[in-house]
């Protein structure tokens, strides 16, 4: 069976390294001079040879689609971000022309320039054969219902490709009121992985319902991963607490936008209960498998999705369809 993920990561050390320290360390990253708290990962992250091809081939996987893991052109200034970007796609394009029936891409924009990256997205799916964009979080503490980002919107709508948010640092401030006071690794685990990113993205995509970004944008598509990022389980909340303001400000009920206009991937988490919830409030054929490699196991996402209790169409729909 064909098996496709597209919540995967990579990283370009040497580029990103040319990145001003003091932005990386404002944006909440470690500092560029830390020793690794994860070397494994990080060497995993630069690999698009043989460990990454073999680590594909033992689980079975058939394409991986690859994003950057940041940081990255988001923290650059408006006269810097588009040239970092287009350098960095370049550089996926050729490493995906290596393998091209096993490697894909996702489009890296200057979001701090937005009208440079809907160019770049245009130039990175039309010329290098990109599937989309991935967007790491908010940008400047901005999220992409802001004006600032309508013609990126707008151009992924008429380009007809997925936007794919994924969770990002969240900004000092939430970082420090919401996450901070905790002793030791606490704080950052707290504000990352253990729930923060998940909360954020919950937060993103709750707000590009809410202010009517994906009215005006009818046919464009977001995907987020991590099961849902904790969304399926809140749209009858929605569906309750947002009714009485609808009719004055909205086309649709926010939990039906989402439901349109949002696709799931199994990225990183693999828990049954959940996904059952999943199937019911989204449905396989807006559910879509991704493993979120390196920092998951590709094994283990392939062994989760050969154990869940699916009829054959939907196992396909959800691998590959």
């Amino acid at each position: 069976m064909r098996i496709v993920a597209l919540e995967e990561h990579f990283s370009m050390p040497e580029l990103q390294s040319r990145i001003d320290p003091a932005l990386v360390i404002k944006r909440g990253y470690p500092p560029p001079d830390a020793p690794s708290a994860r070397p494994e990962v990080d060497a995993k992250l630069k690999d698009f040879g043989e460990a990454r091809l073999k680590s594909l081939d033992e689980s079975g996987i058939s394409l991986q689609v690859m994003g950057p893991s940041g940081p990255g052109a988001d923290l650059l200034p408006p006269s810097e971000g588009p040239a970092f970007a287009r350098e960095m796609n370049d550089a996926l394009a050729a490493q995906i022309a290596l393998h091209p029936d096993r490697y894909a891409g996702f489009a890296h924009l200057p979001l701090t320039a937005p009208d440079a990256a809907a160019d770049e997205l245009e130039r990175c799916v039309t010329k290098l054969g990109f599937h989309g964009c991935m967007v790491n979080g908010s940008t400047d503490g901005k999220f992409l219902d802001d004006p600032m980002f309508e013609p990126v919107l707008a151009r992924a709508e008429a380009l007809d490709v997925p936007i794919y948010v994924h969770p990002g640092i969240p900004p000092q401030a939430v970082r420090e009121a919401y996450y901070g006071g905790l002793k030791g690794p606490l704080p950052t685990i707290f504000a990352r992985a253990g729930y923060g990113w998940h909360a954020e993205t919950a937060v993103h995509i709750t707000r590009l319902a809410l202010s009517g970004a994906l009215d005006k944008h009818p046919k464009l598509q977001i995907i987020i991963g991590h099961q849902g990022e904790g969304l399926p389980a809140m749209l009858d909340r929605f569906e309750e607490s947002f009714s009485g303001a609808v009719p004055k400000f909205l086309q649709r009920h926010p939990a039906q936008t989402i439901l349109d206009q949002v696709h799931v991937t199994t990225s990183g988490f693999y828990n049954l209960p959940s996904f059952l919830m999943l199937m019911q409030i989204f449905g396989a054929d807006r559910i879509m498998f991704s493993v979120d490699y390196p920092f998951s196991s590709n094994s283990v996402a392939r062994a989760f999705l050969d154990s869940l209790p699916l009829s054959l169409a939907d196992r396909v729909k959800i691998a590959h369809g």
